[in-house]
Order: C-alpha cells, then structure tokens, then sequence
C-alpha cells in the first residue's frame, strides 16, 4: 500500500476504533438523566454499561474467527453499519429494556469490528519506525477514548439529550464507513478458518455468569446460593472452554497465541488494568455530578488534562522509547504511576476536592496508563503468524472488555456495600440525612478505589514478571531488518 494510503487507512482505523472505545463511556455521563427519563433503578443502572462491555468481551474471539474467515475490510465494514443501526436503536429507546437490548447489540457488532481494525492495523504497518508511530496513534485512541467519552457525554447530554450520546456514533460510523470502502484494500481471507461455536457458547456463558454474579453480589450477599453458584459456575465454564480450545480443529483461540509468553504478559496485564480503571470513570462520574454538584458539562471537561496525559503518555513516551528500551521497563513504571493516581483519588472526601486530588490523580494516571497500554498492544499483536493476527487482536481486545466488565460489576459492588454498611453504622438521632449519605457514598467510592488500585499493583507485578522480552516484537516478515538496539536498565 502507498505510503500515503497507508496513513489516511490509519486514519479510518482508529476513526472506527474511537467510536468502539469512546462509547464504553459515554453513556456514563449521561447515565444519571438516562436513568431518570427511563425509571431505571440503582441496581439495574450498571447493564447500561455491562451490557455492552459483555457482549463485546464475550464475542471478541469469535469475531475475531469470522474476520480471519471473511476478510477483515469485510467485516470491518459490516461492523460499522451494524453499530450504527445499534446506536440509532438505543437513542430511540423508551423503556430500559430496549436501552440495554440496544448496548448489547453493540457490543455484538463491535465484537466484529474491534478485531478487524487491530488486524488491519498489525498487517498494515510493517516497517519497524511506522508501526511504532502507528501504534503511537492507536494507542492514545485506545487510552483517550475513554475520558474523550466522558467529555462528549458532558457536552451532549448539557446541550441536546442524553440520547445523543448514542445517535453521534451514526454519522461517525458512516464516515467511516466511507473511508473504508475507498481507502482500506480487500484483506485477505484465510480458507482454513472455521467457527468454532462450542468454544464461543463456552467463553461467552462464563464470562456472563461471573459478570452476572458480581453484579447480584451486593442486593443479595457474597454467601447468597445463586451468586456462589453463578460464579463457580461461571469458573467451570471457562475452564471448559479452555479445554475445548486445546481440543477444537480451528480453535477460537489457537494456542500458538497463548503460548508466547510476552502475550501472555500483555493479556494478563490489560485484563487486570481495565478491571481497575472502568470503576473509576464510573465513581469520579458520581463524585463529582452527584457528591459536589457539577453539571454534565463541567464534569466533561474535567476530564480533559487526563486526555492530554494520555496523548502524551502514548505518542511522546511509549512511541519513541518502544524499540529502544525493554518493553517491561515501560509497562511497570507507567502502572504504579497509574497506581499512584489511583492511591491520590481514593483520599477524596465531600469537601470539594478537584485541585487537590482529582486532578494530579487523574494526570498521573493517563500518563502511566497510556505509556502501558500502548506498550501491551505492541506486545500482544507483534510477531503473530498472519493467520493468527485476528486471534491474538481479538484476544487483546476480549481481555480489556472483561476487565471492564468485571471491573464495573466486582468495584460497583464493593461501592454499594461499602456505603450501605457505613450509613448503618453512623446513622443517628440529630445526623443530617443528606450529610451522612453523602460521605458515606463517598467513603465508598473511596474504599472500591484501593482496591482498583490494587489491581493495577497486581498487574505491575505480572508485567515485571512476566514479560522479559528486550524489545517490541517485531512482525514477521517486516520490511526493516534491524530493530532498535534495546537499552538494558538492569545496571
């Protein structure tokens, strides 16, 4: 391809990309007008985003299987318009029914979508200098798109309708849509693929049920029958599946992709990241429009200096270090950096707080995540056999959904339970009402937050531990011969 082509293909790519991680959180905003206008209750509120973040994680593998089958311009564009018929579904919606049937199916054709463009993207940018700068790009969409989200939300919601936050992604998808049917060449198809249903019905099945019983955990209890059954039942599926996968003729997810250890890496990182973050937008949301008052808007806003951290973050530290210094010299240090973000929030209280501690959190936290992030996307797409690629993008993608799934449910949980027991406990004759539920909504907030910082220690230890490799793996037949001589920090 052109060189010239192959930037503005870059272009329609993360365009398609944005759209798929921007509305991940774009609703979050406009949740609390959403759940008004829709009579949804506290508990039910989450499948808005769990709905879409499910389906999207449950079918990524098997979307990724059907882009290797069909050729992935295909199903790239077949995504594209099914999202925007998704989207125009759910702004239209007038019950929460047909709101969270609108997000899964959303999340069904993102499924189909994501994989592509990760695919596109690995076997476009071969040459060692472009892809890091093309991964450069794509991982600031990965990383910003969510807080983008967030301020979209705001703007959206404050001066149309919160429905609009769902029918923006038609023209967008369309547009892209464009682009692709002009720009992107025919992918090729690989014969040999085949879907593997029973592997699909296995992962999506355990992922649902573990999702599902975080989510019952705090109306019914830890030690309630259904959700003990829902989430070792929710184990055994996936363990199943596992099995299946070593058994299939075409697997879902062929074991060439898990054996390599630097994937391997990257998966467990992303998954454990993403359990940790999506909480976070979702409380930070809560503080600020429903603790101190700010309007959609200005909650949108406040999240701008994370974006800028994060376009830094990605483009200006992980792009030109990638290649020159060991990939786990990136990842580690950017997550306990996010981490340290996260330990700055978790110290918010009802007094306004914004300068203090959301704002140097929320800078450090964009600036470590998107340095590991576009790291992990690196690791976990490079050095892939070409008839894999759809796998291991689908893969990639499948453990950042699932981390926010789990995420949103297990740390919405916590939240809730937190603050129901705090409120118990210090509720009194002569105690303000208002007063007490907000810190201990607060408190809450503050308690779920350790833990995802928690998960990002977590996942710095896998990093460290994990991933050895001396440099960014390079894909194989790439145009460039020598890579970068890799820095050793090791002294």
């Amino acid at each position: 391809m052109a060189d010239n082509r192959r930037w503005w293909a870059l272009v329609v790519i993360a365009l398609a990309q944005l759209m798929v991680v921007l509305d991940m959180t774009i609703v979050n905003i406009a949740l609390p007008s959403a759940q008004a206008d829709l009579n949804m209750s506290d508990g039910n509120r989450q499948w808005v985003i769990t709905a879409y973040t499910l389906a999207f994680g449950g079918l990524l593998l098997l979307g990724g299987r059907i882009s290797d089958l069909a050729g992935r311009r295909t199903t790239f564009m077949i995504g594209l318009l099914g999202f925007a018929a998704a989207s125009a579904l759910g702004g239209a919606a007038t019950g929460s029914a047909t709101l969270f049937g609108a997000r899964a199916l959303q999340g069904v054709f993102a499924a189909l979508l994501a994989p592509s463009a990760l695919a596109l993207l690995a076997t476009t940018f071969t040459d060692p200098k472009d892809r890091a700068k093309a991964f450069g790009v794509f991982g600031a969409i990965v990383g910003a798109g969510a807080a983008i989200g967030l301020l979209a939300g705001g703007l959206l919601t404050e001066y149309l309708d919160w429905r609009w936050c769902l029918y923006v992604n038609v023209p967008v998808a369309l547009i892209a849509f464009a682009g692709a049917w002009v720009i992107l060449a025919p992918g090729e198809r690989h014969p040999d693929a085949r879907l593997d249903v029973p592997g699909a019905l296995l992962g999506s099945a355990g992922m649902l049920s573990i999702v599902y019983g975080f989510s019952e955990a705090e109306s019914r209890s830890w030690g309630d029958g259904l959700v003990v059954t829902l989430l070792v039942g929710g184990v055994a599926l996936l363990a199943a599946f596992g099995v299946w996968q070593t058994r299939a003729r075409v697997p879902l997810l062929p074991m060439t992709v898990v054996k390599d250890r630097q994937r391997v890496g990257a998966f467990l990182t992303v998954l454990l990241v993403t359990i940790g973050m999506f909480g976070v937008f979702l409380f930070l949301t809560y503080y600020l429009q429903g603790v101190l008052g700010w309007s959609p808007l200005r909650t949108g806003c406040a999240y701008l200096p994370m974006t800028a951290a994060m376009i830094v973050g990605s483009t200006q530290i992980a792009a030109r270090l990638l290649g020159k210094v060991q990939p786990r010299f990136l990842i580690v240090p950017g997550l306990l950096v996010g981490a340290g973000g996260l330990a700055v929030i978790a110290q918010v209280g009802v007094e306004p707080a914004y300068a203090s501690h959301v704002l140097p959190g929320m800078l450090m936290l964009g600036l470590g995540m998107s340095t590991a992030m576009m790291t992990s996307v690196s690791l976990a797409t490079g050095s892939v056999a070409p008839q894999d690629s759809g796998a291991a993008s689908a893969t990639f993608n499948t453990a950042q959904q699932v981390g926010g799934s789990i995420g949103t449910a297990l740390l919405n949980t916590i939240a809730a339970s937190v603050t129901a027991r705090y409120a118990t406990a210090h509720a009194g004759p002569g105690v303000d009402r208002r007063e007490l539920a907000a810190r201990a909504t607060v408190h809450g907030f503050n308690v779920a937050t350790w833990w995802a910082m928690a998960a990002l220690l977590l996942a710095a230890l896998v990093a460290g531990v994990v991933v050895n490799a001396r440099s960014a793996p390079t894909p194989p037949g790439a145009a460039g011969a020598k890579e970068a001589e890799p820095v050793d920090l090791r002294g």
